[in-house]
């Protein structure tokens, strides 16, 4: 099965080349183009999402060989959860590359971050059904890179660690809020609020409501740590 130039460069910017080009194709297809003959990316993405998860853990293993599991785990959850994956699928490109269908190229699709990670993810699995375990190895310490050695000894995701401080503190878990929207519907900017029960509120603006949520509860975090000093 031959390759696209944009499959073929694509190849070469995450650094292997596939003897089974159908198995990439598969990856780099979403549901909303696929049918009975043109399987899409879902199975790939559920066998990817094992591979990441074993080769973080792994990693993250020999980053520190000191570190228990209640420190190990934030910094896991941190490098593969859809967020840093959709990161990483910008950096190589792979939007460029997506296979969409009509209504998720209007909406947008290439740049989301659901679309590009579980896409990521499929890529991965590609590789491993490929070429083994080892090049799928290579390939995910390639991509995250200074990733898993720079990740924060607490590296929970800032919606989290918001709720962990309002329910130290006895307060229900912070209340998020769409305040506004803006932009066309394939780029949109979401306006969320978060409240606390005591009162503390802090808004923030992305093109996703949980971008958005994440950046608001970040921004609350920070102000609530200065406070105390």
């Amino acid at each position: 099965m031959s390759q696209s130039q944009d499959t073929k460069a694509f190849s070469a910017r995450i650094g292997h080349q596939f003897s089974q080009p159908a198995l990439l194709k598969e990856a780099l297809t979403h549901a909303s183009v696929s049918s009975q003959t043109q399987p899409n990316n879902e199975r790939l993405e559920f066998l990817g999402d094992r591979v990441l998860g074993l080769v973080m853990a792994e990693a993250l293993l020999g980053a520190d060989a000191k570190a228990a599991e209640g420190v190990l785990a934030p910094r896991f959850n941190a490098l593969v959860r859809k967020e840093t994956c959709a990161d990483v699928a910008r950096e190589i490109e792979l939007g460029k590359v997506l296979r969409l269908g009509r209504s998720e190229m209007l909406s947008g699709g290439r740049r989301k971050d659901a679309l590009l990670a579980d896409a990521l993810e499929a890529v991965i699995a590609a590789v491993y059904l490929d070429a083994g375990f080892r090049a799928a190895h290579e390939l995910v310490l390639r991509l995250w890179g200074g990733r898993i050695t720079s990740v924060k000894a607490d590296a929970r995701d800032p919606k989290t660690a918001l709720q962990e401080w309002a329910q130290a503190r006895g307060q229900t878990p912070p209340h998020y809020e769409i305040t506004g929207r803006e932009g066309p519907d394939h780029a949109p900017q979401f306006r969320i609020a978060v409240r606390l029960d005591s009162g503390e509120t802090a808004t923030a603006s992305a093109g996703s409501k949980r971008q958005a949520e994440q950046a608001a509860a970040r921004d609350l975090l920070a102000r609530l740590k200065g406070s105390k000093s």
